[in-house]
């Protein structure tokens, strides 16, 4: 990793950046610089200067015990636990939101969508849809990989190692967050935490009273060349080795760094009270899973609070990635809904909750939208396990802020929560409206330098119906 710190201090507390901890994980440094000088040319900015954070819920989230919840319907199909009152008259979900149902004027329900999968991946954050690259990718495909203001890259995913070293990091055997389909590496996402071997070996030690001397820290650059890869990654470094030095000076790190936030605000994020092991450490499940739930309850509070830092100083699209804690089968190696909804359902609604509540406070309502949705839903029927099965005709979707219409719910389930009864939702059209949260699809029209079909793609996309007024 990039690692620019004093080298007369053992601990490396004076560190300035840190691109194990920003995550440049796997990306070429060519295609990195690469990926400013393709955005494209204009004096008006075609972004709108809002953020997305997406919360995927690995797994496949159930929509009866969150956010459609039936309660006039058989046993075997009735929501398990009951539900919650809302600030919303006439609206309940499922009994865990209990936070989350206090800000339900602030959000907005959609009970039609649909991902048209009911496997294990990384929809809908990537899929056919999305042309089989990351939706940031496509954004920052069409901004460029880093803001032009601050340096921030404009794409970030965060992992649960991203914010706790030890945690888990990213599981690649359903998707790779990475993918970029035809646009090409340099529009991956920063991943911190990611552990790459670019990572492992980009390390450069500065005494501290030369952290000021552009020339020497340009030098040491130089010297890089040496110990990293013998592949071409190095081609382009008179440009990034400036990048670099503009991340450094401008305090992109700090952005990063969790240490630099409030103690209270830190405090009202903080997961770990859900740690819990005697909720789900028994014999019924395998201990690889039993550490999902731990590694969830440990560090959601955490990712999200680090997803706002990060939007706040210009990253445009940040993907909050769990593992498959969702994947409430009740068997081997998954809990049933009941207790799953314990170690899963209270984290986030702790963690959401905290988000949203900051993000007020904060006067960010309108220049963040947060997106939580799962690659997948659950089956109407509980099994024998008193779990719910994998879905592919309906998942629950919540959308906050952004400039929504909010206190809405938007479609409607069938009697059993099997599938859309009206206002069908599709992937397309979260991507659509994502992409327009982001965009200026006015500014974009009139922008030359750009791939015109991803231009097309982006500009005649349908939005959700009525999320915007």
């Amino acid at each position: 990793m990039l690692s620019i710190f004093d080298a007369n201090d053992r601990c490396n507390r004076r560190a300035l950046l840190s691109a194990g901890g920003l995550g440049f994980g796997g990306l070429s440094l060519a295609n990195l610089l690469a990926a400013k000088s393709l955005a494209g040319s204009g004096d008006k900015p075609i972004s709108t200067g809002k953020s997305v954070v997406f919360l995927l819920q690995h797994g496949g989230p159930t929509q009866f015990e969150t956010f459609d919840p039936k309660l006039d319907v058989p046993d075997g199909i009735r929501t398990v636990g009951g539900v919650t009152r809302t600030s919303v008259p006439g609206l309940t979900l499922g009994s865990t939101l209990q936070r989350i149902a206090k800000l339900a004027h602030r959000l907005a329900i959609v009970r039609s969508y649909t991902t048209g999968s009911a496997s294990h991946s990384i929809r809908p954050l990537i899929s056919e849809a999305s042309r089989k690259a990351n939706i940031g990718s496509l954004y920052s495909r069409l901004v460029g990989a880093n803001n032009a203001a601050s340096g921030m890259p404009t794409n970030v995913t965060l992992f649960p190692n991203s914010v706790e070293p030890t945690a888990l990091g990213p599981d690649l055997r359903f998707g790779k967050f990475s993918q970029t389909g035809e646009f090409g590496s340099a529009f991956a996402p920063f991943a911190p935490g990611g552990g790459s071997e670019l990572q492992a070996n980009m390390k450069l030690a500065l005494p501290a009273d030369r952290f000021d001397d552009r020339c020497t820290l340009l030098t040491a650059l130089d010297r890089l060349r040496e110990r990293v890869d013998q592949s071409g990654m190095m081609e382009g470094l008179d440009k990034y080795r400036q990048q670099a030095f503009e991340m450094v000076v401008r305090g992109v790190s700090d952005a990063f760094d969790l240490s630099k936030e409030d103690s209270a605000t830190l405090a009202r994020y903080d997961t770990r009270q859900f740690v819990n092991e005697t909720s789900y450490a028994d014999k019924s499940n395998g201990k690889s899973s039993r550490r999902w739930y731990q590694n969830n309850a440990l560090t959601l509070g955490k990712q999200l609070l680090l997803a706002r830092r990060l939007c706040e100083a210009g990253c445009g699209f940040v993907t909050v990635a769990t593992r498959f804690v969702w994947d409430m089968h009740g068997d081997a190696n998954n809990l049933g809904v009941s207790r799953g909804m314990q170690a899963v359902g209270q984290p986030f609604d702790h963690a959401v909750s905290a988000f949203i509540e900051d993000c007020e406070a904060r006067g960010l309502s309108d220049k963040i939208l947060l997106v939580c949705a799962g690659e997948m839903g659950r089956t109407p029927r509980i099994n024998k396990n008193a779990g719910r099965d994998h879905w592919a005709r309906l998942a629950p979707l919540m959308l906050y802020g952004g400039g929504i219409t909010d206190g809405q719910v938007i479609g409607q389930s069938t009697r059993d929560g099997g599938e859309p009864f009206a206002d069908a939702v599709d992937s397309e059209n979260l991507i659509a409206t994502i992409l327009r949260t982001l965009l200026d699809i006015a500014e974009l029209r009139l922008k030359t330098g750009l791939p015109p079909d991803l231009v097309r793609f982006v500009t005649t996309g349908d939005p959700i119906p009525r999320l915007f007024s």
